[in-house]
């Protein structure tokens, strides 16, 4: 294992991926943290414990978590309204941990042990059916999270970038039914919602035709 400041940073880091830190990975954080551009209070998965054990190996002074990046919580766990489910993917993507199973067309779900209530999910879906749920009431910060969660979150999310590397692009592997340069996020939400509407027109339609008398 690499003995550099940004890698025993990077153990002392929740894993959580979420980037509030303002950085986009955890990595880039410890990175940050060690290369002097970031303060080490920026992590609100990490709690005023995980400020402290930034405090210790970087000889930083102990500061609150600095309310631009959040605020300290319990922990939370990605949940979807399968019933709003539109089958758009991009939750997929999103996932850091990919911790969300499902396919094309077809409902998702979170499967919880791989979800670090990192919220990246959230802004991705274009029908707002995915919400969170407190899942460590009372509870934040390490007190919610182990470091052997974090060690798991660390490696899924590991072997994410790896897949998703030798994958086309998002743009190149557009849905069948969404124009493949609708470039603008907005516009391709937009184009994503009204693909599963007009799949679903066709298919009541379809329905109701069967339903007729001969």
């Amino acid at each position: 294992m690499v003995n550099t400041p940004a890698a025993r940073i990077l153990e002392a880091l929740p894993q959580t991926q979420c980037t509030r830190c303002g950085y986009p990975d955890c990595a880039g954080y410890a990175q940050a943290i060690a290369s002097g551009e970031a303060g080490i209070h920026q992590c609100p998965p990490g709690g005023a414990e995980g400020v402290q054990r930034l405090s210790r190996l970087t000889g930083q002074p102990a500061q609150p978590i600095d309310p631009r990046f959040g605020t300290e919580g319990p922990r939370a766990l990605a949940v979807i309204d399968e019933a709003w489910c539109i089958g758009c993917t991009l939750c997929l993507d999103a996932c850091p941990t990919d911790a969300i199973l499902g396919i094309h067309k077809r409902m998702h779900t979170v499967i919880e042990a791989h979800c670090t209530g990192c919220e990246l999910c959230i802004p991705a879906c274009p029908v707002d059916c995915i919400s969170l749920e407190v899942a460590t009431p009372g509870r934040s910060g390490w007190q919610a999270w182990s470091q052997a969660e974090a060690d798991h979150a660390r490696a899924r999310y590991e072997a994410h970038c790896m897949r998703h590397a030798k994958k086309p692009s998002p743009r190149s592997a557009a849905a069948p039914d969404v124009p493949a340069d609708t470039a603008n996020p907005s516009e391709r939400k937009r184009a994503i919602v009204d693909a599963a509407l007009a799949r679903a027109r066709a298919a009541a339609a379809s329905k109701a035709k069967d339903r007729k008398p001969p």
